[in-house]
């Protein structure tokens, strides 16, 4: 999100190199934020060049709430989720575990941790499922259909239908609205 607020203070277009010195990297190190962001329709890529999305200017625009909502629309176009949403809906009791999640992830082209990572972490963000580091399990995450004008509100953490959301990350434990999210190279994974 970092990436979109950046581009957004450039006046919504900027060369990506000018982004990645202004973040203080490497051009390599701001291209995989870049590409998954373009796969998720928030901004394009045209001759070295970033430029925000109506859709990422709506979801700078947004409360958090609508940007979780407009996020988990985006990342449920991309093939990757909807392989994993439809696995989760199959799944016995919609949880999937750790080597599951890994087996459906083997078939990308990146370091197959980090995917998973970023994997759970965005879909934790975008409220389309749960993860619970002690289990080593991912919940899938009903939604009511989103009503005009708003949107859909996530079932209470840790009601009784849903198991608790913590990921351990080695530097503690960190709750759904806690944790940073990272944009990975998952580009390939996601078209």
């Amino acid at each position: 999100m970092g990436l979109l607020v950046l581009l957004n203070s450039h006046k919504g277009s900027e060369d990506i190199a000018r982004l990645a010195d202004d973040l203080d990297l490497e051009i390599d190190e701001i291209l995989p934020a870049v590409e998954y962001a373009e796969v998720l329709q928030l901004l394009k890529v045209g001759d070295g060049r970033a430029t925000l999305t109506d859709i990422g200017k709506r979801f700078l625009a947004s409360t958090i709430r609508d940007r979780k909502v407009l996020l988990r629309e985006q990342l449920s176009r991309t093939t990757l989720f909807r392989t994993l949403l439809r696995a989760l809906d199959k799944a016995p009791d919609r949880h999937l575990s750790d080597e599951e999640l890994g087996s459906i992830v083997s078939l990308a082209q990146t370091p197959l941790e980090d995917a998973v990572q970023n994997i759970v972490n965005w879909g934790r963000y975008a409220e389309l499922f749960r993860y619970d580091s002690d289990e080593h399990r991912l919940t899938a995450i009903r939604h009511p259909p989103a009503k005009a004008g708003g949107g859909s509100r996530p079932p209470p953490p840790n009601s009784p239908s849903q198991p608790k959301d913590s990921t351990t990350t080695g530097k503690g434990t960190h709750s759904n609205s806690e944790t940073e999210i990272r944009a990975a190279p998952l580009a390939a994974l996601a078209t």
